[in-house]
């Protein structure tokens, strides 16, 4: 078993909180994990990128190969495009439709959209929507792991919420519910996508 992943988004999204969780998962499950980050800018609405590679066998290198990526989870709809060199034929993008637009030219929403479109594999959900519909509008990376976790096959959701639970658990319980309502919603949303 080998899923090699891509999170990307824009500083303060919380792609390293998603991340985290499923680092942790694999840890817990004893499976083998190497992960990369770039994230110099972040603080300032700059590029943060993760390569998560996760395997029942030894890996040699953190970085993924273009071409080979099982799955792009992005924050943000026009990172999601800048990774599509690595994704694999038979790869799966979930991506939130909701831009952050922090630059004076981002494209036009509706050509990223379309470009998106063309992939066989997408799920494309409103995080930003389905997590305050959830009652916890600052976890929608929680409800784009939801929307992971539906296309995953490695580990079982609620595998991933005790992830949730040990990464938010000194926030106190409320917020552990919220993220986990958030991350609920997410995984039922894209169940009836796929």
């Amino acid at each position: 078993m080998k899923k090699d992943m891509i999170l990307a988004g824009v500083g303060g999204q919380g792609i390293l909180s998603i991340a985290g969780v499923l680092g942790s998962c694999a840890v817990k499950q004893k499976l083998h994990l190497k992960q990369a980050e770039v994230h110099g800018m972040s603080q300032r609405g700059g590029e943060v990128q993760s390569h998560l590679r996760i395997s029942s066998d030894p890996i040699s290198s953190d970085l993924i190969p273009r071409g080979e990526c099982d799955l792009i989870i992005s924050m943000e709809p026009m990172e999601a495009l800048r990774y599509l060199p690595w994704l694999s034929e038979t790869g799966w993008i979930i991506t939130s439709t909701n831009p952050f637009i922090n630059i004076p030219n981002y494209p036009d929403m509706e050509a990223v959209k379309a470009e998106l479109g063309k992939c066989t594999n997408l799920i494309a959900l409103d995080t930003d929507g389905i997590a305050k519909d959830a009652g916890s509008p600052r976890s929608s990376n929680m409800a784009l792991l939801g929307a992971t976790a539906a296309v995953l096959g490695i580990f079982e959701p609620e595998k991933i919420r005790e992830g949730i639970r040990a990464m938010f658990q000194r926030k106190g319980d409320a917020i552990v519910d919220a993220n986990i309502k958030a991350f609920d919603a997410g995984l039922e949303f894209a169940k009836k996508q796929k």
